[in-house]
């Protein structure tokens, strides 16, 4: 299966951000890609407070925008994070699209990023953003994708459910910060494939954001990692682009029977 990893940059014109992402999905398309993977955040990348007055419904003006081009390329869509408006609350939702432009899968991040970095002032996502509470994943072609978002990486009991529940693909679509990116990003994403015998499909946002006295930076480096902790692909910390690898799942699927760590558990889904 060929996939696609889109890297891109989101400010807080959400027009202009769809744009992009239009731009990359298209020549992910015209690469060959079966599945093209967005990053998180990427209808919007404003302010905070801004967020609920961009949310939409999903499915919505969003997922209809990005579902007509999944549609007109025969192409399925991770939206990995876009601004959900539901029950007058907001989410930071991954939307899976088929082929035929229809949204079949919704995660709502469940780990939401409340920290205080070395000399930048705290961020609170919980502040704006209602985390969820499901495991979801969904069959795309021969492989199950297994969705989450960004800061979940650091949390590997939800990766050991998402297997458990047949996932052969993890999808991490992400805004990860350059402040923890540099030292974790390559190490949680491969440990993720690693130890859930997996690959890994990571598109990520990059360069600067919010207000410049922060210096505030997103990590780019979008990867794809397969089953064994290798990247097939890798971005650049900086630029918008695409990158494709393929996926060998008959190659994954030998792995698991010659080296079947995973019928090895002891200790259920959460350990």
């Amino acid at each position: 299966m060929l996939v696609a990893v889109c890297q891109m940059r989101s400010g807080d014109d959400v027009e202009a951000n769809l744009e992009l992402a239009e731009r990359l999905l298209t020549d992910a398309a015209e690469g060959g890609a079966e599945l093209a993977a967005l990053p998180e955040y990427l209808d919007y990348m404003g302010p905070s407070s801004g967020r609920h007055d961009v949310a939409a419904p999903v499915p919505g003006p969003v997922t209809d925008r990005l579902g007509a081009l999944a549609r007109a390329r025969s192409m399925w869509v991770l939206a990995g994070g876009i601004l959900e408006a539901a029950d007058a609350r907001v989410h930071d939702t991954s939307v899976l699209l088929d082929p035929g432009g229809e949204v079949v899968a919704t995660y709502r991040k469940i780990h939401l990023f409340d920290v205080a970095l070395p000399d930048q002032p705290p961020i609170r996502e919980s502040d704006s953003i209602t985390p969820g509470d499901a495991f979801v994943t969904h069959v795309v072609g021969q492989a199950r994708l297994g969705l989450s978002i960004c800061y979940d990486v650091r949390f590997p009991e939800l990766y050991r459910g998402l297997m458990a529940q047949g996932a052969d693909v993890l999808c991490v679509p992400a805004q990860f910060q350059h402040t923890t990116g540099r030292d974790h990003w390559h190490t949680l994403l491969r440990a993720r494939a690693i130890e859930n015998q997996a690959f890994v499909v990571a598109p990520g946002q990059w360069g600067p954001f919010g207000d410049p006295a922060h210096a505030r930076r997103s990590f780019g480096h979008s990867l794809i990692v397969d089953p064994w902790g290798h990247v097939l692909v890798e971005a650049p910390e900086e630029g918008d682009g695409v990158w494709l690898a393929n996926l060998d799942l008959g190659a994954q699927r030998a792995l698991r029977r010659s080296f079947p760590v995973l019928q090895h558990r002891r200790l259920g889904i959460t350990c």
